[in-house]
């Protein structure tokens, strides 16, 4: 039986959502955070189709911690403190991060999976990397993992974020329905990359001054969708400039050789864009002196919606900024006592200048304090010291902007496939 795959998904999803299955009106405010407290966040099985919480009179979620949810396609050990499933994918929980004393970098064995099939288990001395197409200015060339290993190398650290990551926040915030995997914030991570640069590989393979669009293929299973169209390997075009800027082709990540759900034996990683770009399990790349085309550029990852060109924007590339608490939602904070909350900032298009922190849903900001040098496509880790005075509930909210103006909105503008989701994120607490 062939594994679910990301768009059998999003179909039932979508075919849930326009049957009217997918809503949940009436959840009280109160019973929402009872809820989500009861594992930190929902899980997918928990979770209505659309990523709403169950209508009143759902049975209650088992806690974060009792049993492993089995991921078809994953290979390594998601323990249930540490991920949560999302169909094909893995979501890293931000809420006991803290506990765990995680520095900068995102642990390999924590780093969220963002698959759009299934993990291949690949042979690294059989692997192969074969460079060719219209943009060369001669035939394919061939390179095998030694020989990468013997140019130059080059390390940077780097996020790695879906495009979808906040997902569900059209729908619990904006009441937007919108189909895909509900991600809350838990679909990055920050990793030490070491490789070689693609721009080295392509010159070596010989590139011509006319070439445009660079297409790394991936080696994962097929993507076929549950009418039988076979779109092929995962793939999508980067243009010829960024192809030659900061892209790398790893084959290490903090420190050691790539693990299989991580893209071994190598992978792209584009710096400071959407996580389709940074193409796992790479066998292929095409170079082309015309513009390429793939379903992931034109069918996916692109805004549709009625704020958009009725043909769909332009195709996806620079992250947003978005802030995250290191912190559970409903966490228990005595009154009086100082609390030092910790929280990171991110920015695909420059690095973070400010944090501000709210801890009154909005009315009033603060500054927070930067605890890193802030450096364009990965995060910065901030705190914020709050003594409560009285008990009840309470909405933290948190906002970075970045260097080059761009700042978190209150509300993120919506586009049909929930993409891009950058506005502030309400984060309920409860002093007691």
């Amino acid at each position: 039986m062939r594994p679910m795959n990301e768009f059998e998904y999003d179909r039932k999803r979508r075919q849930q959502w326009l049957a009217g299955e997918a809503r949940a009106e009436g959840v009280e405010h109160r019973t929402l955070l009872r809820m989500l407290a009861a594992g930190g966040v929902l899980s997918e099985d928990e979770l209505a189709p659309t990523g709403r919480v169950p209508a009143e009179g759902t049975p209650e979620p088992e806690q974060a911690g009792t049993s492993a949810t089995p991921v078809p396609g994953i290979v390594k050990p998601l323990p249930p403190e540490w991920f949560i499933p999302r169909g094909t994918n893995a979501e890293m929980r931000w809420d006991t991060l803290r506990d765990s004393c995680t520095g900068f970098h995102i642990p390999t064995e924590r780093f969220f999976i963002r698959n759009h099939t299934s993990t291949p288990v690949i042979d690294p001395d059989a692997w192969r990397l074969t460079v060719t197409g219209s943009g060369l200015r001669g035939p394919a060339v061939d390179f095998d993992l030694a020989g990468l290993r013997r140019l130059p190398a080059t390390g940077l650290s780097s996020a790695v974020e879906c495009a979808g990551n906040g997902r569900s926040y059209f729908e619990s915030q904006q009441q937007q329905n919108v189909p895909g995997t509900p991600w809350t914030l838990g679909g990055i991570g920050v990793a030490r990359w070491r490789g070689v640069r693609l721009a080295e590989v392509l010159r070596r393979a010989g590139l011509r001054p006319e070439a445009v669009d660079v297409m790394p293929i991936g080696l994962d299973p097929e993507y076929v969708t549950t009418d039988g169209q076979n779109l092929g390997h995962v793939r999508r075009p980067l243009p010829i400039g960024k192809a030659l800027d900061d892209v790398l082709l790893a084959y290490e990540m903090n420190g050691a050789p790539l693990a299989a759900d991580h893209g071994a034996p190598v992978r792209l990683v584009v710096p400071g864009w959407v996580g389709i770009a940074s193409i796992k399990w790479i066998g292929t790349i095409e170079v082309a002196a015309e513009p390429l085309y793939s379903p992931w550029n034109t069918d996916f990852y692109r805004m549709f919606g009625p704020d958009y060109p009725p043909d769909g924007g332009a195709e996806l590339a620079e992250q947003v900024v978005k802030s995250v608490f290191e912190l559970a939602h409903d966490a228990v904070l005595a009154r009086g006592r100082c609390h030092r909350l910790h929280g990171r900032s991110w920015s695909g298009a420059a690095a973070i200048r400010e944090v501000e922190v709210s801890t009154d849903g909005g009315a009033h900001w603060s500054c927070a304090r930067l605890r890193d040098l802030s450096h364009a496509s990965t995060w910065t880790r901030w705190t914020f010291d709050w003594r409560p005075q009285r008990p009840g509930p309470y909405e933290l909210l948190a906002r970075a902007s970045d260097q080059e103006g761009n700042i978190q909105p209150p509300q993120a503008v919506f586009n049909r496939e929930g993409y891009l989701f950058g506005a502030t994120v309400v984060h309920p607490v409860i002093v007691v």
